[in-house]
């Protein structure tokens, strides 16, 4: 292990910001079986008290790398609390130093597996979780993609009702996956697109005529619109396009400037019983064979232009 790694390492340690918990805290290895079972952390329940010192809502990023997004959304939304979640623990000094440095209150970081996520937070708990730049497992087991039944299901444990989880991926594959979960089991796309940045944002047509939708006020409704497919372009407010199109991670500048098309799929998960897989929804072979040069950069050298 390099030097510059042990230093940022033990530097954070420092981060109050930083929750570094040992995973032998969290297995529950009481009962000899291949199960996945865990136990609660103290802070479960309890970060808006121990944590940020409010009652403000509180948005999970999952696989945050160094933190650039999290802390991005942080600034443009100070009256709310972000968690960057990732298992790299020099990945997540950038982020947890930038925090620190800059006194963000509303900023903390978790180092821990994503599959331990349930563990640390508590029924309702959770207000959104974006899902930014995944791994989209093109070959590996459909369960450890962050989309996936199995996933859903734990986040439905603390994500409260009507909570989104936002989906942003260079993947058209997991794209594609994840609207046929959501198709299959009946769970409301609020926004969508698959070029966000050429095409812009936009919400299904059938939200439109619910005059309640808070992504279309009545003024916009009755004036129309240039239609993208069934949608039409998303009239949010501006601090949610300022999430969506403006904010960036490192990776996704560097997926921008290759030329690749980002999409972008928030939806609710809000659904009653098991969650079904997509099946025959999802074209495996077309979207696999469909999505190209694209690949995780923590899996992959960095595709050429």
């Amino acid at each position: 292990m390099g030097h510059g790694k042990l230093r940022k390492f033990a530097e954070n340690e420092t981060f109050r910001c930083l929750l570094q918990p040992d995973a032998s805290m969290i297995l529950d290895k009481s009962l000899d079986d291949k199960q996945l079972r865990l136990n609660e952390h103290p802070i479960r329940g309890h970060w808006g008290q121990k944590i940020f010192g409010n009652d403000h809502p509180i948005v999970l990023e999952l696989g945050c790398g160094k933190g650039d997004y999290t802390i991005a959304l942080a600034r443009l939304h100070p009256d709310i609390n972000y968690i960057g979640v990732d298992i790299k623990g020099a990945r997540l000094w950038k982020g947890a130093k930038e925090a620190t440095e800059y006194e963000m209150p509303n900023v903390a970081f978790l180092r821990t597996r994503i599959e331990f996520i349930e563990a640390f937070f508590g029924p309702g708990e959770v207000s959104e979780i974006w899902l930014t730049f995944s791994d989209p497992q093109l070959h590996g087991s459909e369960n450890s993609r962050l989309t996936s039944p199995l996933f859903l299901e734990r986040y439905r444990k603390f994500l409260a009702p009507g909570g989104i989880v936002r989906l942003k991926t260079d993947s058209r594959f997991l794209y594609e996956y994840t609207r046929a979960l959501c198709e299959v089991n009946h769970l409301e796309i609020v926004s969508y697109g698959t070029d966000i940045y050429r095409e812009g944002v936009c919400i299904p047509e059938s939200s439109l005529r619910d005059p309640s939708h808070k992504g279309a006020p009545p003024s916009y409704r009755a004036e129309g619109g240039q239609r993208f497919g069934d949608a039409y372009p998303l009239p949010v407010k501006e601090g949610e396009v300022d999430e969506v199109l403006q904010v960036q991670t490192f990776y996704e500048t560097m997926f921008l400037e290759m030329g690749l098309p980002i999409t972008y799929l928030a939806f609710q998960i809000d659904h009653e019983g098991p969650y079904a897989y997509p099946g025959e929804a999802f074209d495996h072979d077309r979207w696999l064979e469909a999505e190209g040069p694209r690949r995780s950069f923590s899996h992959q050298p960095t595709p050429k232009r």
